[in-house]
C-alpha cells in the first residue's frame, strides 16, 4: 500500500479514525441520497385512520401518509365512510391475499381540501366522494367507454391494490383523509344528507348500473333478492324507475319494512308455497345475496327472457344451474359489478333528483369490530356509516 496507508494502520488493520470517516462519509452520501429522492418524489401528508394489521387483530388506530396534491388530485377530508360487506370479507382475508395492514373504506364522502392547479370539476369547500375505483388505464376500450370497472389492463381499487404513487397499497375510507384523481372523484350536490349518501358510492352504483344496463323501466316486473346494505338500496332505485318491486328476503321482519322502502309486496323465501305461486313472474332479479345460495329456486321466478342478475360478492364457491328450465324460456344468468365513473355521478344525481339515501346506523371507528359481527349477524337496518370526524 501507498504510505498513506502505512500513517493510518497498524498490523494491516484500519485504524478507529479511517473507519470513523468512512462511515461519516457514507451517512452523509445516504442522506444526501433520500434529501434527493424526498425533493423529486411525491409530496406526503400525515394521515390517520383504522387499520386491520392481521387477519384476527381486530380495528385499532393507524398512522400513515397520503400523497399531496397533484395537478389533477383532489385532497378530501373524510367526513363519512360506509361499512361495505367487502370490507369485511378483504379484512377478514375471506378473499385470501388481503395485504396489512389494511384501511378499508369504499364509501367515502367528505369536503374537499385542495386541488391540483388543472382540476377544473371541484374547488375547495365542494361535498364530494370516492367509490370503489381510484385509478384504471384510461385507454382501453372499456376505459375509453366510461366503464372503468371493467378495465381491461387493471384498475387500481380505493384499497388493497398496489399504490402507483407512494408505493406499497392503498388504504381505504375509514381515515381522516384521501388524495385522489380528479376523474375518480363524484361531486355530491349540496341538499343531499352526507353521512346517508356515502353507501350509495358503492351499494348504491352496484345496484343501479345492472338495471340501467338491463334497461328496468316503468312497468317492469322486479325483484331485489336480500334486503340489506344493497338490497335496500336497490329497492328504492327500482321504485324510483317506475318498476312494480318485490323484495325478497329470508327475514320476515324485512318483508315487513319493504312497503316502507318503495316495495309493492314481499316474498319470504323460505316460504316454498309463496314462492311457487310467485314462479314465471319476474323480468328481472337482482340477487345482492354476500354468499354460497342455490340459484334455481330464484330462476324459476323468472318468466320468459328474464334475468337474474348476481351483483352479490359471492365467498368462492361455485355455484350451480340447471339447463333445461334456462333454455325452455330463455331466462339467463348473469353479473354485474360496481359500476363506471360517469355511470356513478349519473346515479348520485338520479338519488338527488329522486329523494334517495340509504338508511343508516352510525358508528365512531372504535365500533367497528363490534358493527363487523353484527353486519355478519345481519343486525343492521340498513347501512353502518363511520363518523370520521371522530377519528
Amino acid at each position: 500500500m501507498s504510505e498513506n496507508h502505512d500513517r493510518h494502520c497498524t498490523c494491516g488493520q484500519p485504524s478507529r479514525r479511517v473507519v470513523m470517516g468512512s462511515t461519516a462519509a457514507l451517512g452523509v452520501a445516504a442522506a444526501l441520497a433520500e434529501y434527493a429522492q424526498a425533493a423529486t418524489g411525491p409530496k406526503t401528508l400525515p394521515a390517520k385512520g383504522f387499520a386491520v394489521k392481521a387477519k384476527d387483530s381486530g380495528f385499532s388506530p393507524f398512522a400513515f401518509k397520503r400523497r399531496d396534491v397533484g395537478p389533477k388530485d383532489v385532497l378530501i377530508d373524510v367526513l363519512y365512510c360506509g361499512v361495505c360487506h367487502s370490507d369485511i370479507h378483504t379484512a377478514w382475508n375471506e378473499w385470501p391475499g388481503t395485504h396489512y395492514p389494511c384501511v378499508p373504506g369504499h364509501e367515502v364522502l367528505g369536503r374537499v381540501l385542495k386541488v391540483g392547479k388543472e382540476v377544473t370539476r371541484f374547488k375547495q369547500g365542494d361535498i364530494a366522494a370516492v367509490g370503489c375505483l381510484v385509478d384504471s388505464c384510461g385507454h382501453c376500450p372499456s376505459c375509453e367507454e366510461g366503464l372503468e370497472q371493467f378495465c381491461e389492463n387493471g384498475y387500481t381499487l380505493t384499497y388493497d391494490s398496489a399504490d402507483k404513487t407512494l408505493g406499497g397499497y392503498t388504504y381505504g375510507g375509514y381515515s381522516n383523509l384521501i388524495t385522489v384523481t380528479e376523474h375518480f372523484v363524484v361531486k355530491i350536490p349540496e341538499k343531499m344528507n352526507p353521512a346517508a349518501t356515502a353507501p350509495l358510492l358503492c351499494a348504491g352504483v352496484t345496484t343501479f348500473s345492472p338495471m340501467r344496463h338491463w334497461k328496468v323501466k316503468k312497468g317492469s316486473k322486479v325483484g331485489i333478492i336480500g334486503i340489506g346494505g344493497l338490497g335496500h338500496v336497490g329497492v328504492k332505485i327500482a321504485a324510483a324507475l317506475g318498476a312494480e318491486v318485490t323484495a325478497i328476503t329470508t327475514s320476515p321482519g324485512k318483508a315487513a319494512d319493504a312497503k316502507r322502502l318503495g316495495a309493492k309486496d314481499a316474498i319470504v323465501s323460505t316460504d316454498e308455497a309463496a314462492m311457487k305461486a310467485n314462479a314465471n313472474r319476474f323480468d328481472f332479479l337482482l340477487s345482492t345475496i354476500p354468499q354460497h345460495h342455490p340459484l334455481m329456486p330464484y330462476t324459476n321466478l323468472l318468466r320468459r327472457d328474464g334475468t337474474l342478475v348476481l351483483v352479490g360478492a359471492l365467498d368462492g364457491e361455485p355455484m350451480q344451474v340447471w339447463g333445461p328450465p334456462l333454455i325452455g324460456q330463455r331466462k339467463a344468468v348473469a353479473g354485474s359489478v360496481i359500476g363506471g365513473l360517469k355511470e356513478t355521478q349519473e346515479m348520485v344525481d338520479f338519488c338527488a333528483a329522486n329523494g334517495i339515501t340509504a338508511d343508516i346506523e352510525m358508528i365512531d371507528g372504535k365500533n367497528l369490530d363490534a358493527a363487523y359481527k353484527r353486519v355478519k349477524a345481519k343486525d343492521v337496518r340498513y347501512r353502518f356509516v363511520i363518523d370520521l370526524g371522530k377519528v
